[in-house]
This record gives structure tokens, sequence and C-alpha cells, in this order.
């Protein structure tokens, strides 16, 4: 079975809700490929008033930034995963670079969060990625694998996992991977599943690259054999996120 495209549009800490509601309109009036998965990530404040307003709209999902592993507690400022799961918000993102780099959390953080998100029956984009200098260091691949080795005893159900590969030094840069950089690290991604997880796993696991993804570098990152989708950053505040979504068309 083919695995269908996905595209994640992920806000960051920008806009109001005035043009939130606008960005939900340009989504709504476009006409999206129907057989893109579409998912967006509003800020915590934003995130309700952006699942009521495309309720009447089941092409397109909402999706938490981040979210911790805790039921509920003392941990002022967080979001736990059971309460997206009660606010009935189906997806949240983990792991990704700005977490690790800025907010230092940890691949053993990640893994904690994955299996709490999961077990509330949330599905997870799971992000990893190297920084320059591991890059330059030739390093890549064996950083995305140390953080799937971290993340992967704490996932069940591989169906409710995307893997997001998300080169830090490509993320807010205005650089990105090319099309070869990126297919490269994503199937050294679906080998390590074959390997580590089974065959029928790597088959179906969704890998989408994510850094400064933008529609005039989408659909030839698109072409490639294991790139299944993107994570956009900067990109989905703007009206080409619908020509990112549409990159197969």
């Amino acid at each position: 079975m083919a695995r269908k495209f996905f595209v994640g549009g992920n806000w960051k800490m920008n806009g109001t809700l005035d043009s939130g509601k606008k960005l939900v309109a340009a989504l709504q009036e476009a006409k999206l490929d129907p057989n893109t998965e579409v998912v967006v990530a509003p800020p915590a404040l934003h995130l309700l008033f952006v699942k009521e307003l495309l309720a009447k709209d089941s092409k397109i999902e909402v999706s938490g930034q981040n979210a911790y592993h805790k039921v509920s507690g003392a941990f002022t400022g967080e979001v736990s995963v059971s309460q997206l799961q009660d606010a009935g918000v189906p997806w949240v993102i983990l792991g990704h670079s700005e977490r690790r780099t800025i907010f230092k959390e940890t691949d053993q953080d990640i893994a904690e969060k994955t299996k709490a998100a999961l077990d509330h029956n949330l599905k997870v984009i799971v992000c990893v990625g190297e920084t320059l200098e591991e890059r330059e260091a030739n390093k890549s691949i064996d950083v995305v694998v140390r953080q799937l080795n971290a993340a992967a005893p704490s996932v069940a159900d591989w169906n409710k996992v995307v893997v997001a590969y998300e080169p830090v030094w490509a993320i807010g840069t205005g650089k990105v991977a090319t099309a070869e950089q990126a297919q490269e690290v994503h199937a050294a991604i679906r080998k390590w599943a074959a390997e580590k997880v089974s065959k029928e796993v790597s088959d179906s696991l969704r890998i989408i690259y994510g850094g400064s993804v933008a529609a005039k570098n989408c659909r030839e990152l698109a072409q490639q054999p294991d790139i299944d989708g993107f994570l956009v950053g900067g990109a989905s505040l703007k009206p080409e996120f619908a020509d990112i979504c549409n990159a197969r068309l």
C-alpha cells in the first residue's frame, strides 16, 4: 500500500487569533490534494480556536506543538498529553529541534513524551535531526539513529507515528538540504526501521522532511522515493503552504 503523503504546518510562536482565522480560511478555500493528509499546529493558546474553525472541514486536522508526559500536576506553563486528548486534539509534535536545542530536551525526554502521547491515543510527529557541526563531522546518520533508538522502545504502534527529519542547520536559516542529501538520510531512517523494527513497519512508516521547505523546492523533494511529505515552518504562515500541500500534483 502506498504511503499517504503528509504535510504538517508548524506555526510555532507566531500569529494572532485574526491571522489564524485568515490562514484557516485560505486553506479551506484552496483546492488541496485529496491524497495528502494535512495537519496544522497553532500555538497552544490558539489550538482550540483553530480546531473549532476546522470542525466542518475533515480534510485538515490540528496538532499540539509540544506536550508534557505527566498527566497533571504542578508543572506551570505546560500542556499535558491527557489535556490534548481531552480536547480532541489528535496530533502532537515531539522532539522538534527548537525543543532540543533551545529548551534542552534530551532523547530520554522525547522518549517519555512519545510513550505518554501514544498511551493517550495521540498520533505523534517525532522529530530527529543533526546540527551543522554534526553534519560537517559526517555524523548525520549516527545522530538520527541515536535519536530514533531512544524513542523506539516507547512505540507500540508505528501506525500512529510520523518521523520528521529536520536538519537543525536548515531550520529557519533559508538553507535547505538538497533533494539528494535529504533522500540519503530518509533512506537511512527507513533502513533503520527495517532492521530495528520490521520490514512491514519500514515499508509503511511515513518519513517527512522539515527545514526551510518552500514552494520553490517542495516538488523536487517530494519526488524522492523515501520522502513522504513535509513539516513546514515559516512557509506554513504564507499562501504558498497550499502549494506545498499539493507538491505531488
